[in-house]
């Protein structure tokens, strides 16, 4: 059951929580998301150096100490409209502090002004840049993301299995990865979820890929998943796109490919997003072992 932690914070979401009928435009959604990156503190310890690879900017963090092998490229959520390195910065450091490697953050391009396929455009090219220039095996490489940037990564990794550079694993949080929105979570599971609603997304996968929905690198749930490297995804019960990653495990599963599927009952969507309650933590800690056993440590 969820902490009482995290009750407070979905008790919270839901008192400033605007009337369901209004229609946020997406450069206030966008500034939304990137407030929220200004409550949590990034956490001591972690070096932030901002870079741009292949003409794509990103944020390199890296932790103190013994640093494990390889790198985790992370991609952040925001219904491909929305999010930045700002709004994820806090999430990005913890996530490099709590696995001790390198972390390095993709600004890739939104919509409606950068349709896809651009944003996936931007995460290859920061892929190959990785592998071709700096060396790093795809075999030691994790690619993750959450939300809509999980469900990018999703893609990403569809993408690499076909050009032959499958990373070495994928971490997908709370990932949309049907943006047709036909699984029936979205319409059973409106009332327990505070954060999405399912206008709010239709509108942006609208912007993001208009009639392209039932494309596998826009919508991965409808893609060949046979032979991706391993995956892990966490998911809680208490979000519309839960079934966007049992659909997602399920088929990748029956295709012969490895997921890791972890529900969790109650939770929210992203919530290792928020810092402070004991979930993200224990959510850290479960990729960091999942990391460690996937790579080496």
């Amino acid at each position: 059951m969820p902490s009482p932690e995290h009750d407070e914070i979905v008790a919270l979401i839901r008192a400033s929580a605007d009337d369901p009928t209004a229609v946020v435009g997406f450069d206030e959604a966008r500034a939304r998301l990137d407030s929220l990156g200004a409550i949590f503190a990034v956490p001591d310890g972690v070096e932030i150096t901002p870079a741009e690879l292949a003409g794509v900017r990103v944020e390199r963090f890296r932790p103190s100490g013994a640093v494990g092998p390889g790198s985790i490229q992370y991609h952040h959520g925001g219904s491909y409209i929305g999010g930045s390195l700002d709004s994820h910065r806090p999430l990005t450091a913890r996530l490099a502090a709590a696995t001790g490697r390198e972390v390095v953050a993709v600004d890739y391009r939104l919509a409606p002004e950068h349709p896809f396929p651009a944003g996936l455009d931007d995460a290859r090219a920061v892929h190959r840049h990785l592998v071709d220039v700096e060396g790093i095996d795809p075999a030691q490489l994790v690619v993750a993301g959450d939300s809509a940037g999980g469900g990018l990564t999703a893609a990403l990794t569809l993408a690499l299995r076909d050009d032959g550079s499958a990373p070495a694993g994928a971490v997908l949080l709370s990932p949309w990865l049907d943006l047709t929105l036909t699984n029936t979570s979205i319409t059973e599971l409106a009332d327990d979820d505070p954060m999405l609603t399912a206008d709010a997304l239709a509108r942006a996968a609208e912007a993001y890929a208009g009639g392209r929905l039932k494309e596998p690198l826009v919508s991965p749930v409808f893609g060949d998943l046979a032979g991706l490297p391993p995956m892990l995804v966490l998911v809680g019960t208490a979000e519309i796109l839960l079934d966007d990653s049992r659909t997602f495990a399920e088929r990748a599963t029956a295709a012969g490919s490895d997921v890791d599927l972890d529900v969790h009952e109650g939770l929210i969507h992203v919530w290792p997003f928020v810092d402070g309650i004991p979930e993200s933590a224990a959510a850290l800690r479960r990729i960091a072992d999942w990391i460690d056993a996937t790579v080496g440590a």
